[in-house]
């Protein structure tokens, strides 16, 4: 399970990534955190916004929605999601991982 956190500011969505995979994907859950594939290189941000534009897509959301709060340089990133609740945002995590009803 995620262990989302529900904020004034959004909802902060813990992230694993894995830059350079041989695909982009929301792979599933490791250690608490979503684990997003991507193929771009972890330099300059690429992989960063390769992360941001696939989850982006897989969750339907807006690129404005999501922002990356910590984790530039690191494979365990911290995201805020806005404009939708942490309840809604499970929700779509479920779907999309095939664990909702």
């Amino acid at each position: 399970m995620i262990d989302l956190t529900d904020t004034p500011a959004g909802v902060l969505l813990p992230v694993q990534a894995q830059p350079k995979a041989k695909k982009n994907a929301v792979v599933g859950v490791h250690d608490g955190r979503l684990k997003v594939a991507v193929t771009q290189a972890p330099e300059k941000g690429k992989a960063n916004d390769a992360i941001l534009k696939l989850l982006g897509k897989s969750l339907g959301l807006k690129r404005s929605q999501l922002e990356l709060v910590s984790g530039e340089t690191s494979s365990k990133k911290v995201l805020r999601v806005t404009g939708i609740d942490a309840d809604q945002l499970r929700d779509r995590i479920d779907r999309l991982s095939g664990a909702g009803p």
